[in-house]
């Protein structure tokens, strides 16, 4: 049988994972076993994806990026270049950690900029974007921008990645796509 997905001959694919139709893998990326990877997924170079992680589809992930066990990303997502995710609270080499993973999951349509840094077991919602370099610590609500180390949550951004500015009725409009926004109690939903 014939595989539906692109794997770039430096690419190591180990049994047991599944990858979905029209992914792409490419040079020197490590997909290890009982991973699941979506459909139309493309898996940059030098990227390892760890027992157990979970990709949408759609998942975009730059160069340089490891997801370790415990992690979930739903369709959509993108991860920049060379963001990390941690698995483990307190590691020590001394120490075997693997049955104390924590699972962070990256909810739909969320973008992560390159060089970010994602403490494990700090959810980030639908459609967040957490900017370039910035730390995370805490849960990220839908739709939030956030910058900084340690992130601070700045704004709300558009499902099209653009900054909302709300009126004082709590009203937005997206530049781009023109969809309308709605905050209220520190929650935004389109409208």
């Amino acid at each position: 049988m014939e595989k539906e997905y692109f794997a770039h001959e430096t690419a190591v694919i180990e049994e047991g994972c599944k990858i979905g139709r029209g992914s792409k893998i490419w040079h020197f990326s490590h997909i290890m076993p009982n991973c699941v990877i979506g459909e139309n997924c493309n898996i940059g170079q030098n990227v390892v994806v760890s027992p157990g992680v979970v990709l949408g589809n759609n998942v975009k992930i730059q160069n340089n990026v490891s997801l370790y066990t415990g992690v979930i990303c739903e369709d959509d997502v993108f991860l920049g270049p060379s963001m990390v995710f941690t698995n483990v609270v307190n590691p020590r080499s001394a120490l075997v950690r693997r049955g104390e993973y924590v699972e962070t999951v990256v909810k739909r349509g969320a973008s992560i900029g390159a060089n970010a840094t994602i403490v494990c077991g700090h959810n980030i919602g639908e459609f967040a974007f957490i900017g370039a370099g910035a730390v995370v610590t805490k849960e990220v609500l839908p739709y939030a921008l956030v910058l900084g180390n340690p992130a601070r949550h700045v704004g709300w951004m558009s499902e099209y990645g653009h900054r909302l500015h709300f009126n004082n009725e709590g009203f937005a409009v997206c530049s781009e796509s023109h969809e309308k926004y709605m905050l209220k109690d520190n929650r935004v939903r389109k409208i």
